[in-house]
């Protein structure tokens, strides 16, 4: 099992979220389907804000986030993660960035294990060639912070490479 995918289901647990058995790979409802799709749209979007602030540390939670919330349509599924390689090099235009985004965010209608995969792995992809960042450290301290039901988010510019 994908080692950020056993925090996710970690977490489930500690809060009693309902999920599927890991291997079970369920479907999910159209309910499950367009809670799952409004959570990943306000991560989304909270990327978004952050790259037009352009501040880094802010950048790489919401990247976290995202992919934290794309684990949890796995969770909840009882899936496991697929391998899927990105294929993006930064070109020097942001609009490319969101396209990306955007596009694998919107492909996780589908509700298929692959596209919310492919929402996990962009971020962390992202995260490591974009704003060269520590993406297991930030995911580690992102759930960390999630268990100990803090209220405030942990400082994530630890994370970030000179």
């Amino acid at each position: 099992m994908n080692k950020h995918l056993k925090l996710v289901r970690e977490f489930h647990d500690a809060v009693a979220f309902p999920q599927a058995e890991h291997g079970k790979n369920e479907h999910l409802s159209d309910m499950d389907l367009v809670m799952r799709q409004a959570l990943l749209m306000e991560d989304g979007g909270a990327v978004l804000k952050a790259i037009k602030k352009g501040d880094m540390a802010e950048i790489l939670a919401g990247l976290v986030n995202l992919a934290y919330c794309a684990l949890a349509a796995l969770a909840l599924r009882g899936s496991d993660v697929a391998d899927h390689p990105v294929i993006w090099r930064h070109d020097g235009f942001v609009l490319s960035l969101i396209r990306i985004l955007c596009d694998k965010i919107n492909n996780c209608t589908s509700g298929n294990i692959d596209d919310y995969s492919k929402v996990y792995f962009l971020c962390a992809h992202l995260s490591g060639n974009f704003i060269n960042a520590d993406f297991d450290k930030a995911f580690q301290m992102i759930h960390d912070g999630k268990m100990s039901k803090s209220a405030k988010a942990p400082d994530l510019s630890e994370c970030l490479f000179e």
